[in-house]
């Protein structure tokens, strides 16, 4: 048995390999509200023979979203159209995940075919928000610095969204950190410049990421995983780097967080980034080393040979492949083939499996 095909036991979930479907947006919601597309493009994964799917990033409202088409979780309509792809995951034997998330000042922006460009009110979108006044470049709008009372509704938004996930049948709940979205700008001192409780130490600024995991944590089910996606580095000096991120995966072990999702940039867009083969795993072994919790790598994570050397070597418990099961649904399936592991396949595919 390779290592990528072993199970893995968190809490009393045991996903049945540690091939992890990175939460990726799909920009194809119309009010948040999940269709057909999104069935078919989750479904297909866990087919696939993923053993977690996490579906992409989703508002706690409507201003907390990407684009006009990005998915969220503030309503129970949005809630009742997830249940259906939730039940069709679990059907293939698979492990369904959700990333509650608010995007911040990146927030308010078109679809990436359409060049990803800021919204205006005009054309549809909307006035962001971060823990201060920077925005993110010159062409994006200045964001609200929002005040306490402000960060007050977004907590609650973030608890109403995390009941939800839990009514609509999610097993996994992880809480998006990274990116430059909105949580990840008040933990950067790049982005945050405030004089209050939640700027200035460390400490500080990690304060609503970890108030948050707290809350979440407590109200998530005890025998059920939470996970947070962190960006490990900003990739800019005087920035969020991994000795802040141990530090921060310290504190969520603490509070009951099981595994941190080790990612890296997205808050300044034109960071000199060394992308590359498996260019982010060393973050994910850093803070599994030095924090003591399990870690998933993510970031150009393509051959079954590299994935079974990131976990054989013990530099991971878990691969997030992104862009590559994108381009391959069924890269699990193949996988086991070129590493000689006997695995299930859907009975409808087994005439196929030779």
């Amino acid at each position: 048995m390779s290592k990528l095909f072993s199970p893995l036991k968190i809490r009393e979930t045991t996903f049945k390999n540690r091939i992890f479907v990175s939460p990726m947006c799909q920009y194809s919601a119309t009010d948040g509200i999940a269709n057909d597309w999104h069935l078919v493009n989750y479904g297909s994964r866990a087919v696939g023979g993923a053993s977690l799917v996490i579906v992409e990033a989703t508002g706690v409202c409507p201003e907390g979203r990407i684009t006009p088409f990005c998915l969220g979780l503030w309503s129970d309509e949005q809630r009742d159209a997830l249940k259906p792809i939730v039940d069709f995951i679990k059907r293939q034997g698979s492990i369904a995940g959700i990333q509650i998330a608010h995007a911040g000042r990146k927030a308010s922006c078109d679809t990436p075919w359409n060049g990803s460009h800021y919204l205006t009110p005009a054309h549809g979108g909307w006035q962001t928000v971060a823990p201060s006044a920077i925005a993110v470049t010159p062409q994006h709008a200045t964001p609200h610095a929002l005040t306490l009372a402000e960060i007050d509704v977004i907590f609650e938004q973030f608890m109403a969204s995390t009941r939800r996930a839990l009514e609509a049948g999610f097993e996994v709940l992880e809480l998006h950190c990274a990116h430059g979205y909105l949580l990840n700008s008040f933990l950067s001192p790049l982005s945050n410049q405030r004089d209050d409780e939640y700027g200035g130490s460390l400490e500080n600024r990690c304060r609503l990421a970890l108030r948050l995991a707290r809350a979440m944590r407590d109200f998530w089910p005890q025998d059920k995983p939470m996970f947070a996606r962190i960006s490990a580095t900003d990739w800019v000096e005087g920035g969020w780097d991994i000795e802040q991120s141990v530090q921060l995966a310290k504190w969520m072990k603490e509070i009951g967080v099981d595994l941190i999702d080790c990612s890296s940039g997205g808050l300044i867009l034109d960071a000199k980034i060394p992308v590359g083969p498996g260019y982010q795993t060393p973050f994910a072994t850093a803070i599994r080393q030095q924090a003591g919790i399990a870690t998933g790598a993510v970031g150009m994570i393509t051959t079954p040979s590299q994935a079974e050397h990131i976990l054989a070597t013990g530099q991971a418990d878990a691969v997030l492949l992104a862009r590559e099961l994108l381009r391959d649904p069924y890269w699990p399936l193949r996988a086991a083939r070129e590493l000689r592991t006997d695995v299930e396949w859907p009975l409808q595919y087994v005439r196929a499996r030779l």
